[in-house]
């Protein structure tokens, strides 16, 4: 599949990653072909790469020519602006090193650019990226709606040719995935050609429901199916994973005592373990937690991170743990998904997930490279958790998920 690429990004790919995973090998043939394409695969498969390459490859081709203009050609849309920052940052080191590859064959600069526009993003660069679209855009679905409430903002997306709606699952049981529904629709009638539109998902059930949210009702036949490749790559992985019990019997509620044991235990762990993510429910027990963590731990090598805190701060923590600087990051959803975090061995959960899904979600943040495995410990905090953590865990071996069921023409 890569002799299709150009002889650059080949030789790139072939350097940086060997052999393309399973859902690059059968992504692209799908996507080359401007389907629309749904790729459920497992957290570290190269779900990402996989979705992005053909269109940085179109424009490769047409930078190396000289016929470039400023036009946003790929639209990257995430659920959560800080999986947005770290995508534009994964994009630029492809994209430097394929222009570092193109000055050593004497090729012109393809010059291909990146930016975000999410809420975190200053006015100052807003108003920059109307007036000089990059290349590819990568956005939030909040962000999206309100551009294209915008004549300028609608001018900007009229050239898009792909739409990434990434991590799809955590989009579309709800009515913010109504929402996006419908601004994929109206994405669709203000562009010059219909977007090509690319699903990507770790954890999605059931399949051909999620195709069908992708898509649109327009793109499914008479018996329901969407017209929608899809490669699925199944959800049963190996995985590293455990229940920690007190050496007190458990209650109905945690005590002091508990907890106080849980953080020497979660410490314990920390120490044995490059980098830990510890997952909490609520941006309180981040908090908390990580102030717990900072007394046994030292407090410059555990922080929190949620939702709540400045974008400035948030990227320093991921950049943080990246480095090796910090053990430990205490987070609520705000890491779950598939932001890079750099080498984390280990996730701890502390209380109930309470979803297949999340579980999956979370623990897969560790061994988050190709053949990797995730490790994962899980810490009930009551009798009722207890029963829950081990009916995750046995449905997680056993590959099961929740039915996904998106709202159903939701009038608001």
């Amino acid at each position: 599949m890569l002799e299709t690429f150009h002889p650059l990004v080949r030789r790139w790919f072939e350097r940086r990653f060997g052999e393309p995973t399973e859902p690059q090998a059968l992504g692209w043939p799908e996507i080359a072909a401007r389907r629309d394409v749904l790729v459920s695969a497992p957290t570290g498969s190269g779900k990402t790469l996989a979705a992005f390459l053909y269109g940085l490859d179109g424009l490769l081709r047409d930078g190396v020519a000289g016929r470039l203009e400023a036009r946003t050609r790929v639209l990257y849309v995430s659920p959560l602006r800080a999986l947005s920052n770290d995508v534009e940052k994964n994009l630029r080191r492809p994209l430097e090193e394929l222009e570092a590859e193109a000055r050593a064959e004497g090729l012109p600069s393809p010059g291909i650019r990146v930016q975000v526009r999410t809420g975190d993003t200053p006015q100052s660069r807003r108003q920059a990226i109307v007036r000089n679209p990059p290349h590819v855009l990568v956005t939030t679905p909040e962000s999206l709606y309100l551009l294209l409430t915008a004549e300028r903002g609608r001018a900007l997306l009229a050239d898009v040719e792909t739409v990434i709606v990434d991590e799809i699952h955590a989009l579309a049981r709800d009515k913010r995935g109504a929402h996006l529904a419908l601004s994929l629709e109206r994405l669709e009638a203000l562009a010059r050609r219909r977007p090509q539109r690319i699903g990507l998902s770790a954890t999605v059930h059931p399949i051909e429901e999620m195709a069908r949210f992708l898509v649109g009702a327009e793109r499914v036949d008479r018996a329901g199916r969407p017209r929608c490749a899809i490669v699925e790559l199944g959800r049963r992985r190996a995985f590293d994973l455990a229940i920690e019990i007190p050496r007190d019997e458990l209650s109905s509620v945690a005590s002091n005592d508990l907890w106080s044991e849980t953080y020497d235990r979660v410490a314990e762990l920390v120490r044995a373990h490059r980098a830990t993510l510890v997952f909490v429910n609520t941006r309180r027990l981040a908090e908390r937690a990580a102030h717990a963590l900072g007394e046994r731990l030292g407090t410059e090598r555990v922080a929190a991170h949620h939702g709540s805190l400045s974008r400035a701060r948030r990227l320093r923590t991921e950049e943080a743990l990246k480095s090796g600087a910090l053990r430990a990051v205490v987070a609520t959803s705000s890491l779950e998904l598939g932001i890079d975090v750099g080498e984390v061995d280990l996730v701890v959960q502390l209380g109930s997930p309470g979803a297949l899904h999340v579980a999956l979600q979370r623990v897969g943040r560790s061994g988050h490279v190709k053949g990797g495995t995730p490790k994962g410990r899980l810490f009930p905090m009551s009798r009722d958790e207890l029963v829950e953590c081990a009916a995750l865990v046995r449905g997680i071996r056993r590959g099961a998920l929740e039915a996904i069921r998106p709202p159903d023409a939701p009038l608001d």
